[in-house]
């Protein structure tokens, strides 16, 4: 997103789907919105709680967000566009929803918002609503949130920031990820943090905000079927049954009854894809 000549250029040719191997495929358009909540960067609407008078900023003129979107949508092209801050995905928000109306018949867009941390509570229902992927990262919770309370007040950390049930119950479908590597790109850590919502050292009991927490099912499904949806890739992998792809991974215990404290032990036993062994652990 930050190169307009190569943009056009991949508007003129178009997505370039891999539906034979499926390992390459370049559909989508990546736009940094705003910048990261710990250096102050994230843009918000409202003050933040330890620098008063300042709100971040948006690293981007939110017209490239319209042009893009309204770009792409007719061409079949994804957007998935960086936002932590409130503000910038109230923006993102707003732009999504203007140039879906523009473009009524790209029903299957799939557009994300990537990270979507911190939410004004009005904007939650309109992922569901508008059928935008939250990409978020469940172990930014556990690296962020311990002092992302300074930066935000209890108030909106509560009201809007990484509440995975509150997006859930409105329609919204969750990707998980790593954000590798800023984190390790290793699940299990960000599959604890999901079910937990503790730091990695386990603090503190019960989790932050912890009725927020992911069941293991949700967590599980936020990695597998509904990370291969966010990349139209649903029919194809995201779960073992008949016709896919017997792309899977075996853990060395199951991380979906194994006690809390022991989830961030698992190791993988064994890694196979296309049907062929391509990890063993001895």
């Amino acid at each position: 997103g930050r190169q307009p000549e190569l943009l056009e250029e991949w508007y003129k040719k178009g997505p370039m789907i891999d539906s034979e191997d499926h390992l390459l495929t370049v559909r989508s358009i990546k736009l940094n919105c705003d910048g990261a909540l710990g250096p102050r960067g994230a843009w918000l609407l409202e003050d933040y709680a330890d620098r008063p008078g300042h709100r971040g900023h948006e690293t981007l003129p939110m017209s490239v967000v319209t042009e893009v979107s309204e770009k792409a949508l007719p061409l079949g092209f994804q957007v998935c566009s960086h936002a932590i801050g409130d503000r910038a995905n109230q923006e993102i928000l707003d732009r999504y929803e203007a140039a879906f109306a523009k473009f009524p018949d790209a029903t299957d867009h799939r557009f994300r918002i990537e990270h979507a941390q911190h939410l004004h509570p009005d904007d939650i229902p309109r992922f569901g609503e508008l059928g935008v992927i939250a990409a978020m990262q469940a172990i930014h919770l556990s690296s962020d949130r311990p002092w992302a309370i300074d930066r935000l007040g209890e108030k909106r950390i509560i009201d809007g920031a990484y509440v995975w049930q509150k997006l859930f119950q409105t329609g919204a479908r969750i990707c998980n990820g790593t954000d590798a590597p800023v984190e390790p790109v290793d699940p299990i850590p960000s599959f604890f943090a999901s079910v937990t919502r503790k730091t990695l050292e386990g603090l503190p009991e019960g989790g932050y905000e912890g009725d927020q927490k992911m069941t293991r099912e949700q967590a599980l499904k936020s990695y597998t079927l509904d990370g291969a949806y966010a990349e139209f890739e649903e029919d194809f992998k995201g779960s073992i049954e008949v016709g896919k792809a017997a792309d899977f991974t075996v853990f060395d215990q199951n991380i979906m009854e194994v006690a809390e404290d022991e989830i961030l032990k698992t190791q993988v036993a064994m890694t196979v894809m296309g049907g062929k062994v391509v990890f063993k652990r001895q």
